[in-house]
């Protein structure tokens, strides 16, 4: 592929054209706020690079389409043309979000919360923690992402099991089922994980169906809001079946100030830091993905439409 006009938007325009602009590329560049795009842009440009389509995006002579998130769901939203390609940044995620994870079980293992409450009553009371060995995770959707996350936990001797639209079998887990089969893995679980994209698929996916086969688990969601039914969950925080619940991202975000979520003493709530993307992540891959097009090699990042991932 031939890549000469590449059209760069995003509120942080300027931080990116420091950093796209030390890798000395050969290329014409037009770093543009997103509210400040014109049709004349679209038509210039063979390239689109940005974290989300602008409010009047449109694909003029556009053939290749970055994004420099890990997610494309905005992207989705948008009729898709045939003949252009998109690609999401990669790489970047697997790390940070397996430590945002490993935090939070290695918490709860290590009985943190107890020991803080016994120690703010002065009171030394003897409990032995959990070991990783005795536990098993579940991990919804083993893309990049959840394939790296279970190499973490696997590694540090957890029971890896995991859930995918494939069913197919990935390094580091014990078993991969798909979605119909997901129930026969769930009963003896301790935690899920779930890294799952926004899709026509995955909404509310994860409901009262799946979580009235848990008990006592905790549950970690670092992929969307969306995949989640938020009143199953509050259901099975309530009665039992989830125990704490770990959420990084929402349905509405930022989440509303009046939701029930906030209050509930079993939930923990960040605002969609698991996996930050920083200005030079995405441009590297970038960057990378830029080289292997205009040499026509394949690249790994490439995302397919039908699927929305």
């Amino acid at each position: 592929m031939e890549i000469q006009k590449i059209l760069v938007t995003s509120r942080i325009h300027h931080k990116l054209k420091d950093i796209i602009e030390s890798h000395n590329l050969s290329k014409e560049f037009r770093f543009i706020p997103e509210d400040q795009v014109t049709k004349e842009d679209y038509e210039w440009a063979d390239t689109y690079v940005g974290f989300r389509p602008t409010p009047n995006f449109e694909f003029g002579n556009i053939k290749w389409v970055h994004s420099l998130a890990a997610g494309v769901d905005s992207f989705m939203k948008i009729k898709w043309k045939n003949d252009v390609l998109l690609t999401r940044t990669i790489d970047v995620f697997g790390p940070k979000m397996s430590q945002y994870c490993l935090s939070y079980i290695l918490q709860d293992a290590q009985l943190h919360e107890q020991f803080s409450s016994l120690q703010s009553v002065n009171k030394w009371e003897f409990h032995i923690p959990k070991s990783l060995e005795d536990q098993k995770v579940v991990i919804y959707g083993t893309g990049e992402i959840g394939g790296y996350i279970g190499k973490v936990l696997s590694t540090l001797g957890m029971q890896v099991y995991g859930v995918s639209m494939s069913g197919n079998q990935k390094p580091f887990f014990e078993k991969v089922v798909t979605f119909q089969e997901a129930n026969t893995i769930l009963d003896d679980a301790d935690w899920i994980i779930s890294v799952l994209p926004s899709t026509n698929e995955t909404k509310n996916i994860l409901n009262m169906d799946t979580f009235k086969h848990l008990n006592n688990v905790g549950f970690i969601n670092v992929g969307r809001g969306a995949t989640v039914c938020e009143d199953s969950l509050k259901e099975a925080l309530y009665n039992g079946n989830i125990r704490k619940a770990i959420l990084d991202v929402f349905a509405i975000e930022p989440l509303p100030a009046d939701s029930e979520l906030w209050q509930m003493p079993n939930v923990k709530i960040t605002p969609h830091i698991s996996a930050v993307t920083l200005p030079n992540d995405g441009v590297k891959c970038f960057v990378e993905t830029l080289s292997k097009l205009e040499n026509n090699e394949s690249v790994r990042n490439g995302v397919k439409i039908e699927k929305g991932y």
